[in-house]
């Protein structure tokens, strides 16, 4: 089964993605900031990563560097799901090593989309 690690402070967000995500077959896992996202990853390295650029203790930006780093850190797709929709954050995201990038608020169609652009049928 492919797996999907949400990486977002917002409860609502990471509620409406599981179940999206759900509906699509992923197994989902979830963490509420950046660390607890690179902790998950060093237990369990995911297929895809849906992160939220602005969070507590360490942003999306840090965790996708961090993440990049590590033993088989190139191998998740990662989608930045985010609000932050200047082309300078989007190049930035891209930069660090992100494979797509969504607008919150984001709908089933879109994220399915997304999810297809990166190789997940």
């Amino acid at each position: 089964m492919k797996t999907c690690l949400i990486v977002d402070d917002s409860r609502v967000i990471r509620r409406v993605s599981r179940h999206i995500l759900e509906s699509l077959g992923f197994a989902v896992e979830e963490a509420e900031n950046g660390q607890e996202g690179l902790d998950q990853c060093d237990r369990a390295m995911p297929d895809v990563v849906l992160l939220d650029w602005n969070m507590p203790i360490m942003s999306g930006i840090e965790f996708i560097t961090q993440l990049r780093l590590r033993p088989d850190g190139d191998r998740p797709k990662v989608v930045f799901c985010t609000t932050e929709n200047d082309v300078s954050h989007i190049r930035e995201a891209i930069n660090a090593g992100a494979d797509e990038y969504v607008m919150k608020p984001f709908d089933h169609e879109t994220l399915q989309i997304k999810l297809q652009l990166v190789g997940f049928k």
